[in-house]
């Protein structure tokens, strides 16, 4: 029995080694580069929205997948400073309005016409006093006082009347400021309601009745309810290879076992520093029936195709440089295309010479 777990053994070893390599042809085939990308779908538009104050969610008014107008209240938020500070704002300006403030000019208007005839029965006075004074029925300094209770009493008529001219330019500031006030005091707790920038569907609610928020705060995913697009990452050294307009072919992995076609319609100009991608943007040609933001994709973007090319598998190369022939010996080839089964050949190789898988 040993004796012939020996003989086995042998057997199967002189076999393996008698074993030939794996050899090929070359093939006329047609050959497309591409760049290998992935990504994701995202709905046009599509974008989070974020609250513009502080303050705790009263409400939330749409539900995840509702379909929305633009202007659309989406979430209260509830802000009790603000809601004071309007208040304020009204009481200040009804305080302020120039109507309720009538009294002080009308105030103003009496005492102007008072000092008005005052003036003028001092006046007269002081004409008769000088009259007097002529006739030296009175004396110069009778005469001067009289003259200084004049000059006094047009003083305060006069300015009696820039008074009022004040007054009245000061309440009108005063209603006007006001009024400005409450107009901003509504329009920052406007801000308090939360609505859509678009028309479209509400793809995720990310916050709750009662939870508080703040300005760095996403509450909600929207974006358009039918036309999507593509959004891939390139690594930096494809980049350069990559134009808008070029085609791609995408596998979905929620249609599995079919292909779309889309092109490339945007290519970010600045490079992921973390990552070292560039995001690439693309547009369906025939969307799929069906899409859901943030569905995965795998991607491939067609650099170029050829038709009628001499063609070897990739795994006979090495280094994607030298192939073996059938005798053992080792040959240089210039290669022109490449995708991730088979390279061209430009030069080096006859479509009638046998290579084998070198050895590893």
């Amino acid at each position: 029995m040993k004796k012939l777990l020996i003989y086995i053994s042998a057997s199967l070893i002189l076999f393996a080694c008698g074993k030939k390599p794996e050899s090929t042809l070359p093939t006329i085939e047609s050959i497309t580069e591409s760049v290998y990308a992935s990504g994701s779908v995202e709905s046009i538009d599509q974008y989070q929205v974020f609250a513009s104050v502080n303050g705790i969610i009263s409400s939330v008014n749409v539900s995840e997948g509702d379909l929305i107008n633009a202007k659309t209240k989406l979430f209260s938020i509830f802000n009790e400073s603000s809601r004071i500070n309007r208040e304020n704002a009204e009481l200040n300006a009804e305080f302020s309005d120039v109507n309720s403030n009538n009294s002080k000019l009308n105030d103003l208007k009496l005492a102007i016409e008072l000092a008005k005839n005052k003036m003028l029965n001092d006046s007269i006075t002081f004409s008769r006093q000088k009259i007097l004074y002529s006739k030296e029925a009175i004396s110069s300094s009778q005469l001067e006082q009289s003259e200084l209770v004049y000059q006094s009493s047009k003083t305060n008529y006069l300015s009696n009347q820039l008074k009022y001219i004040d007054l009245k330019k000061q309440l009108n500031l005063t209603d006007k400021q006001s009024k400005n006030n409450v107009k901003l005091t509504r329009e920052l707790e406007n801000d308090f309601s939360i609505t859509s920038d678009i028309k479209g569907r509400v793809y995720s609610i990310l916050k709750k009745k009662g939870e508080m928020v703040n300005t760095q705060t996403p509450l909600a995913i929207i974006g358009d309810a039918k036309a999507f697009k593509i959004v891939m990452e390139v690594d930096e050294y494809d980049i350069i290879k990559i134009k808008k307009g070029l085609k791609i072919v995408v596998s979905l992995d929620s249609y599995k076992g079919q292909t779309f076609e889309a092109v490339v319609s945007k290519i970010d100009p600045i490079m992921n520093e973390r990552s070292k991608t560039f995001t690439i943007e693309a547009a369906f040609i025939k969307q799929p029936p069906v899409l859901y933001p943030n569905l995965t994709l795998e991607a491939n973007i067609v650099i170029k195709t050829k038709q009628n090319i001499l063609t070897i598998p990739r795994k006979f190369f090495i280094n994607d440089q030298y192939v073996v022939l059938e005798n053992g010996d080792k040959k240089y080839i210039k290669i022109g295309l490449k995708d991730f089964e088979k390279i061209e050949v430009l030069s080096g190789l006859a479509k009638t010479d046998k290579i084998i898988i070198p050895a590893k």
